[in-house]
């Protein structure tokens, strides 16, 4: 049984979760987009360090959301945990609308693989806005010996667990991706290291001190452009638009495997309806805007745009999926 989420198949759940909400979503005008904000910024919390996917996500939205909002967007690393640190962080903030939660699928994960004492991000935050999709990439250094996916599978089978993999932390999606793909390969193994986020695993794999890492494509794309790093593949269905000459892990060594990874806005519980709409409407407008759609394209993201009714939806199923996962590859969350 396929536990991936294919592009096609993202596309039609976004399609029909937007219908549904479509209906029963309220009109709102750019004046409630503006409406007061007590002159306080908007704390938008990455619950992981400067220089990774979500981080990336983030400051590209940063200016321009501002500039809906009419309020200063701060944007706080706050890494640890696979996230956790900063999810409770933002759990335990005013639910006034001024702190919010910059979320990516690793919570569908810590969600389908608790750990005791970490706060439950669907008893804790209400969704509001799926910003975005994008691939997962694997990467490497130029001094590893790898061009290709099919090298990186040869060498894991070559010497089972030899390879050293980077991870932005245990049980995180890289992770299971990671296994997900190694599975599909043949059933290799590499030795995964976690690190605290994707940017300080990316700049350990540019110097050399790892073989290769799974990040969001967005976080390393830029370093590969620039012949630092080598991107092996991506796993979703298509090249990145941006990128074609980057090919699939579906068409080079695991026939069918997709893998799509996801990013949006979370609340904390009890943030007013009308501070969410606000939000949203905001987000939408900045989702929509055509040098933000370039530039968020250009680092291999698909902006979305979903509201928090689809967004629910699609981490309930993603959840689902990830505790599939784990239970099948043995994978146990981290404390």
């Amino acid at each position: 049984m396929s536990v991936s989420v294919t592009r096609r198949r993202f596309a039609t759940l976004l399609a029909q979760v937007a219908a549904g909400a479509a209906a029963t979503a309220p009109f709102i005008t750019g004046n409630h987009v503006r409406a007061q904000d007590g002159g306080r910024p908007l704390r938008l919390i990455v619950p992981w360090p400067a220089g990774g996917g979500v981080d990336t996500f983030a400051r590209v939205i940063q200016a321009p959301l501002a500039a809906q909002l009419g309020q200063t967007v701060l944007i706080d690393n706050i890494g640890g945990g696979s996230g956790r640190v900063g999810t409770q962080t933002a759990a335990r903030a005013q639910p006034d609308g001024h702190t919010v939660l910059l979320a990516n699928d690793t919570f569908a994960a810590t969600e389908a693989l608790p750990v005791a004492g970490a706060a439950s991000v669907r008893a804790a935050f209400a969704p509001v806005t799926l910003a975005a999709s994008a691939p997962q990439g694997v990467f490497t250094h130029p001094r590893s010996g790898l061009k290709t996916l099919a090298d990186y599978v040869a060498a894991a089978k070559a010497k089972p667990g030899a390879l050293n993999v980077g991870i932005p932390g245990i049980a995180s999606s890289q992770h299971l991706t990671s296994e997900l793909l190694l599975r599909a390969a043949g059933n290799v193994s590499v030795a995964h290291v976690p690190y605290r986020g994707g940017g300080p695993l990316i700049q350990d794999l540019i110097a050399g001190t790892i073989d290769a890492g799974v990040v969001t494509f967005a976080a390393a794309a830029q370093q590969a452009a620039a012949g630092q790093l080598i991107a092996l593949g991506v796993t979703t269905a298509e090249r990145p638009a941006a990128y074609p000459t980057i090919p699939t892990a579906s068409e080079t060594v695991a026939p069918g495997f997709v893998q799509t990874t996801w990013m949006g806005v979370l609340a904390p519980k009890g943030t007013p309806d009308a501070q969410q709409a606000r939000l949203h409407t905001a987000l939408l407008a900045v989702l929509k805007d055509p040098a933000v759609i370039e530039r968020l394209r250009t680092l291999g993201f698909d902006p979305v745009g979903l509201d928090g009714v689809g967004f629910g939806k699609l981490f309930e199923q993603t959840i689902t999926t990830f505790a599939g996962i784990a239970a099948e590859r043995g994978i146990t969350a981290e404390s």
